[in-house]
């Protein structure tokens, strides 16, 4: 019992981190470098004591007081990891952004530790309402993220957009959660496992359904297609590295539900085999088809980000659920992180006042100017459209080989041909920054952390591709 509180250490620390950031918010005393730097150091503070080796595997803490509703694995603790970093690098390239927009406040951090708290919430989480409470705790931050410049209208659009398609998809897991309940009497993935495993799960028409509310709710909240139609406005209208946040850490949270949920039994992920597949193709190609279209390289990166839940959802249906480690998943997921977030950390600084510089054009002769923060994009869009010797590649790499060897050659062929066509767009803004004229001076003021984020995230997407991993 002593030794449990070790496995939930990096969730302490980030919840006290947040409860301490938001009480230090009533003092106008305190700069906004301070809080940033202190929430810098909650984050790293997590990340050490989740690197800690513990030596077990698939413990539930505390279980006489939770009753088994959290769970910590290799793969929790990963992917808690992740969004700790995740949170972490946000932090350092907001304070960039904020000298730039004066529109920060020290209730930013706050609400940013918050989201990540939720965050390893929903990683440990092996009981329904657990999930729900942790996800409302997430999302409940980040709505007011997404309007957290209120001057702005496009921020006021996109926060009153996501509020409302999220509400749906709230209640969604609300009458799922009700629904399983009225089934099993139960909310635990171990009933769910059990119930499913013995029975099936289309002989229980009400968990069948439960089950499939709860699914739409994840489909949402990760972007999958139909579920898909908001994140591209809601991207755009939030400032820079809040998008960078949404995209990163939010989705690594969700797709580890989604994973536990689709993994629960076989007999799960056999039923929806089908739905899963077209799913996965129509979200490849609808990202695809969406950002080829846009200028602005925010909704660019938006509907790219589409793309990218489309690959994820072709590893969750290639893994198996009796052998999973998701290492894969994992993999795919850092490397995805470390070159979005890089991206966005460099136009956090570039940007420039009011984030006047958000088109392709605005960026062009960027390598004349700057050529090491050009050379650093280069390397992040290159990771994310899949091309050696990237993270991104490797990545993409081990989800094809995974899929061919679990006899999904059909969609192995077509993530192949979905990251041909991602080339188009990735490679447009890399010829504008070294083949064009510079029309700008690309003059930038304030905290010089967001360039260092960028350079760190850089070597981390280049020393990713070196780490082997077992498929």
């Amino acid at each position: 019992m002593n030794c449990d509180i070790v496995f939930l250490l990096p969730l302490f620390i980030v919840t006290i981190g947040a409860i301490l950031l938001m009480l230090l918010s009533a003092f106008e005393s305190i700069r906004l470098e301070v809080a940033s730097a202190l929430s810098v150091g909650i984050f790293a503070l997590a990340f050490l004591v989740q690197l800690v080796p513990i030596g077990l595997t698939d413990v539930l803490p505390f279980v006489s007081i939770f009753n088994g509703m959290l769970a910590v694995s290799d793969f929790t603790r990963i992917a808690s990891m992740i969004i700790i970093a995740c949170g972490l690098f946000t932090a350092m390239s907001a304070i960039s952004y904020f000298r730039q927009n004066n529109f920060g406040s020290l209730e930013f951090f706050s609400l940013m530790t918050f989201a990540v708290s939720g965050m390893l919430l929903l990683t440990m989480a092996q009981e329904l309402i657990t999930v729900f409470i942790a996800l409302e705790t997430v999302s409940l931050s980040i709505y007011v993220l997404v309007g957290y410049n209120r001057r702005n209208v496009l921020s006021s659009e996109a926060v009153l957009k996501y509020l409302i398609l999220g509400a749906f998809a709230g209640g969604f897991f609300a009458m799922g959660i009700a629904l399983v309940y009225g089934a099993l009497g139960d909310t635990g993935f171990a009933a769910i496992a059990a119930s499913v495993s013995r029975d099936g799960l289309l002989h229980n028409p009400a968990l069948a359904g439960g089950l499939l509310f709860i699914l739409f709710a994840l489909f949402f909240k990760v972007t999958v297609f139909p579920f898909h139609s908001w994140v591209v406005d809601v991207y755009d209208g939030a400032p820079i590295p809040v998008t960078g946040f949404m995209a990163t850490a939010l989705k690594t949270a969700i797709i580890a539900v989604l994973a536990n949920v689709l993994l629960l039994a076989g007999d799960i992920r056999e039923s929806w085999l089908d739905m899963l597949f077209y799913l996965t193709v129509l979200t490849l190609f609808a990202g695809n088809l969406i950002a080829i279209g846009q200028n602005s390289l925010k909704r660019m990166l938006a509907a790219s980000g589409i793309v990218h839940t489309g690959y994820l959802l072709i590893a969750l249906i290639a893994v198996s659920g009796d052998q999973f480690s998701g290492s894969v998943i994992l993999y795919y997921l850092a490397a995805y992180a470390a070159s979005t977030l890089g991206i966005f950390a460099s136009l956090s600084y570039l940007s420039g006042t009011d984030e006047k510089r958000k088109e392709f054009n605005d960026f062009s002769g960027l390598a004349k100017v700057r050529p090491y923060s050009a050379a650093a994009i280069t390397i992040f869009l290159l990771s994310m459209a899949g091309i050696p010797p990237t993270a991104g590649f490797m990545g993409k790499l081990y989800i094809i080989v995974t899929a061919y060897q679990g006899g999904h050659v059909i969609l192995a062929v077509l993530g192949i041909v979905s990251s041909i066509l991602s080339m188009w767009y990735y490679l447009r803004l890399i010829i504008a920054m070294y083949f064009h004229e510079a029309d700008d001076l690309f003059e930038t003021s304030g905290s010089r952390s967001a360039p260092v984020c960028a350079f760190i995230l850089a070597i981390c997407v280049l020393a990713l591709s070196l780490y082997p991993v077992a498929i």
